[in-house]
């Protein structure tokens, strides 16, 4: 396999490790009126806040605009979210590599919505996730080791990005729609190709693909360099165990935890496959100590590295997890009703729209930091044509799976009866 195949597939499998998390938490709040009412609890100071007209002291209404509180941009911020729980309910990836991308195209700085969107991830976590149910099969030694590289990688991450902003707003905003692009552009055209492939060999039915890294070999030859401390895991599924230095695993995390500060994807894209596919580490571990990255990174960079330096736009942040609570569940649901094939298609799709709207902004920022001279008409141009095809892309994606999920509401009525008689049935049974 070659490493560029590589590459891509351990970003497809970091995606879809993403948005399983993400479809976890999210049901589990859907699914606990507890959980809901905390949410209206978080959501409802907020809110007041900014009907008051004091939320320049939740963001700088001068210094981060639009960070105030409109109706106007309060219902951009739930449709950015309903767009990503779509994309990540029905894909079942791709759909938190969206939300900067879009908050962006919605006029917030690049800082800021770097910031936002890892405080919404943060919100959701604490929210969201079962952590007791998890935790049996936790590696505390890794889940150290990780947690120190990726504390320190997001103090690194966040200072890139505060930095940059310091030195020039236009310069943050182009560094971070840089990253955004060679990603998304990477993966979009990846995926666009998979996508052909896939229709002329007839392989539908995953929305995923496979998702074989080849990287066996490489996990153990890692687990061979002998650094001490050495750290022992995996004791209950390998008999002796097995072994890995305990500066690989910080070093992983330190990656992370820059990925984490610089993109505000809270750094679970990453996690799980980095375990499992470069470390050598168990699925069944990986799961719990994923839980915790998220919570912890995400945490130490919205607050630390973002919330107390003004880059937090709050009201934004619940706005997004209000839709894609939304957006996930009926994503989720309509997946029973439309073929695999069409949600590989859209998931390219909606990655290269992304990758479009980034790269479309960088002629108009380098004009203005100087770097290229071109006329500032069809600069503005570029920037409005990648702005205008983002959304045409978004709308029509959401107007169809809205669409399909209206069309079979009764027959996804009844899976839905179905499966919670099932349920119950089982519930009986075992009692």
């Amino acid at each position: 396999m070659s490493v560029t195949r590589q590459v891509f597939e351990f970003l497809k499998a970091a995606s879809a490790a993403h948005a399983r998390w993400d479809l976890e938490v999210s049901l589990s709040i859907l699914k606990n009126r507890k959980k809901l009412l905390m949410l209206l609890v978080m959501l409802m100071p907020i809110l007041a806040v900014s009907l008051l007209e004091a939320a320049p002291l939740l963001g700088g209404k001068e210094a981060y605009a639009p960070a105030f509180y409109s109706t106007q941009i309060f219902l951009i911020s739930i449709a950015i979210g309903i767009a990503a729980g779509l994309i990540t309910g029905c894909i079942g990836a791709g759909g938190g590599f969206i939300i900067t991308p879009a908050l962006m195209a919605a006029g917030i700085k690049g800082i800021l919505a770097v910031g936002t969107d890892l405080f919404h991830i943060f919100a959701k976590a604490i929210m969201g996730t079962a952590v007791h149910k998890k935790l049996g099969n936790v590696s505390t030694k890794l889940a150290m080791a990780f947690l120190v590289g990726s504390g320190a990688g997001t103090f690194v991450g966040g200072a890139v990005n505060k930095g940059l902003y310091n030195k020039n707003p236009i310069l943050s905003d182009a560094f971070i729609s840089l990253v955004y692009a060679v990603l998304l552009g990477f993966l979009g055209f990846y995926s666009l190709s998979d996508y052909l492939r896939s229709r002329k060999t007839d392989a539908a039915g995953d929305a995923h693909g496979s998702s074989s890294t080849g990287t066996g070999s490489f996990a153990r030859k890692l687990q061979t360099v002998n650094i001490p401390p050495m750290i022992s895991f995996d004791e209950d599924f390998v008999p002796g165990g097995k072994k890995i230095s305990w500066v690989v695993i910080a070093g992983g995390g330190l990656i992370v935890g820059i990925m984490a500060a610089i993109m505000g994807v809270g750094g679970g894209f990453i996690t799980f496959p980095m375990f499992v596919y470069v470390f050598g580490v168990s699925s069944m571990t990986t799961v719990g100590t994923d839980i915790l990255q998220i919570i912890f990174t995400a945490g130490l960079g919205a607050i630390a590295q973002y919330a107390i330096y003004g880059y937090v736009f709050y009201t934004l942040a619940m706005g997004m997890l209000i839709g894609s609570l939304v957006g996930i569940q009926v994503g989720a649901l309509t997946t029973k009703v439309v073929k695999g094939i069409h949600i590989r298609g859209f998931y390219a799709v909606s990655i290269l729209a992304g990758f479009v709207n980034r790269a479309a902004t960088l002629p108009k920022k380098l004009m203005d930091l100087e770097v290229i001279n071109m006329p500032v008409e069809l600069a503005k141009g570029i920037e409005s044509f990648g702005n205008v095809l983002f959304w045409v892309a978004v709308g029509i994606f959401g107007g169809w799976i809205f669409a399909k999920f209206f069309a079979n509401l009764g027959q996804l009525r009844e899976d839905v009866t179905e499966t919670s008689k099932s349920t119950i049935t089982k519930s009986l049974e075992a009692r």
